[in-house]
């Protein structure tokens, strides 16, 4: 299935295929602060479409993840990095998926806060 998402006002938009299975809460300073709830997808599944230029991205910790977020709204609609074998990968915010219930996603609890 394929599906759109933004962060709030629209700036950063985006397509996504798949099937969301579940979704990854992290307990780690960034996103216990966001309170995203993640979907991992190869990163040939995910497109982005607006100009990488129109978001801002941050770093932290290991910085094994970009951090996207929108600089108007300040969403944070997705991530992108590596999973441990190495392949790219997006991780997008279900909540900010159009037309989803997050509420029926399976969700799993990560502790990101002790690694």
């Amino acid at each position: 299935m394929k599906y759109r998402g933004s962060c709030h006002c629209g700036r950063i938009a985006f397509e996504v295929e798949g099937e969301i299975k579940g979704a990854m809460a992290c307990n780690c300073s960034m996103c216990q602060r966001k309170g995203s709830l993640l979907w991992f997808v190869p990163r040939d599944s995910f497109t982005l479409l607006t100009p990488r230029e129109d978001m801002g991205t941050y770093l932290f910790n290991k910085h094994v993840l970009e951090h996207h977020f929108c600089p108007t709204c300040g969403i944070h609609p997705f991530a992108e990095g590596s999973d441990p074998k190495g392949n790219k990968m997006s991780a997008v915010n279900i909540r900010c998926i159009e037309g989803i219930e997050f509420e029926s996603v399976p969700v799993t609890h990560f502790d990101g806060r002790s690694r």
